[in-house]
């Protein structure tokens, strides 16, 4: 009886120290890219198409490591996009306070969960089955036990904490550092309506997640890296899947494409245009970089708050109706000591109006952008003149 029970303590698998180890990061990696695959890209947003055999075992998966179920998942999560840093949103840190959301982002989960307006109008189009309706949904919890039983009888008392992680990893990782830091702290490619950033630039430990601005800006793609440098282990993941036919790709964010030099601009490069509107905004920003960092060295002044490439940076990105009312006044006063980055910001508003317009006609947008084109060209400022000419070549998404 002794030997039994040292036996049942000891478990099935005895390992060294940093096996256990290995188990549990590979474990918990298996439930991170069932978040981020199944959940977030395939469920909450429609990026892809998965095969029945990965779409079940992922959604098996998270019933017995997370006892998360796929409809409430979904239907937070939408209408945190929805709702984005306002008091609707569910897990906001601008609106709730960085502390809240990273320590409590379980808590906040379940509280929105709760809520049955939030699961009807955001809860659409998830797995509705027999095994959904009668174990998943009816009896989350069992899963969470059924792992501890498992760990317990492989590992032993070891079980004990490798459990205890796995159940820890997500509300921690995924319900508090990306919808807390990934709100709050990192750096932005693309000045969107949201406060999302990019935590790091290596999408790995959170499969991709910590793309958090790229997310934000293009909600629907598959692919959450953008830039050259950024590496997201979930898309290099689905491209597997789609590789052994097991996923299928529906969206990925926009790219623009470049034909020579055209003088006559079509319906073609204004449909590239707005697709990639926060692609230009930014690039816009670069392009103008040094002819502002020269003007803003001509006005320093103790008169006026001190200003910097940084903050100029970040209004040249944004649309106007989305810069705080409280850096609106700093902002005025610097563009009224200069001619030059008044027509730079200037010109950069005008070039929003082309996504804004809802009540111009294709041909109006069109000619609006002829004219946008031919006034930066004529503007005298070259950095200008040169991101006119760039679009200009603009072909198609």
């Amino acid at each position: 009886m002794q030997d039994l029970i040292l036996a049942l303590l000891q478990g099935a698998i005895d390992l060294p120290w940093w096996g256990y180890l290995l188990v549990v990061l590979l474990l918990t990696h298996i439930t991170i890219a069932a978040v981020t695959i199944f959940l977030h890209r395939h469920q909450a947003h429609r990026a892809l198409e998965l095969h029945p055999l990965p779409s079940h075992f992922f959604r098996f998966w998270l019933w017995l490591t997370t006892g998360m179920v796929t409809k409430e998942w979904a239907a937070i999560h939408r209408k945190h996009h929805a709702r984005c840093e306002t008091a609707d949103d569910p897990h906001s840190p601008q609106v709730l306070g960085l502390n809240k959301v990273l320590w409590q982002g379980a808590e906040l989960y379940r509280a929105e969960a709760a809520k049955s307006e939030t699961l009807e109008k955001f809860g659409h189009g998830t797995p509705d089955d027999w095994l959904e309706r009668h174990l998943y949904t009816p009896h989350s919890a069992w899963g969470p036990t059924l792992m501890f039983l498992i760990d317990f009888a492989l590992f032993g008392t070891n079980g004990i904490w490798m459990w205890a992680v796995q159940m820890l990893w997500i509300p921690f990782f995924a319900a508090g550092v990306i919808n807390g830091i990934g709100h709050y702290w990192g750096y932005r490619n693309f000045e969107n309506e949201d406060a999302a950033t990019n935590i790091v630039p290596w999408g790995i430990l959170i499969g991709g997640e910590e793309l958090h601005n790229n997310h934000h800006t293009f909600g629907t793609s598959a692919r959450l890296s953008y830039k050259w440098f950024e590496f997201d282990i979930g898309w290099l993941y689905i491209r597997t899947l789609e590789t052994l036919r097991l996923a299928s790709v529906r969206r990925v964010a926009p790219r623009l494409k470049l034909q020579p030099a055209s003088h006559a601009l079509d319906e073609q490069a204004l449909a590239a245009i707005v697709a990639n509107r926060y692609a230009i905004a930014a690039s816009y920003a670069r392009s103008l970089r040094d002819t502002v960092e020269t003007e803003l060295g001509k006005l320093r002044s103790a008169s006026l708050p001190q200003l910097d490439w940084r903050s100029m940076k970040i209004w040249l990105k944004q649309d106007a109706k989305d810069t705080p009312a409280a850096e609106r006044e700093q902002l005025a006063q610097w563009l009224a000591q200069s001619q030059v980055l008044e027509q730079v910001y200037a010109m950069r508003q005008e070039l929003c109006r082309l996504w804004e317009r809802s009540s111009l006609s294709r041909q109006e947008l069109v000619q609006h952008l002829q004219d946008w084109c031919s006034r930066a060209e004529a503007s005298g400022i070259q950095a200008l003149q040169e991101f006119s000419l760039r679009l200009r070549r603009i072909a198609a998404v």
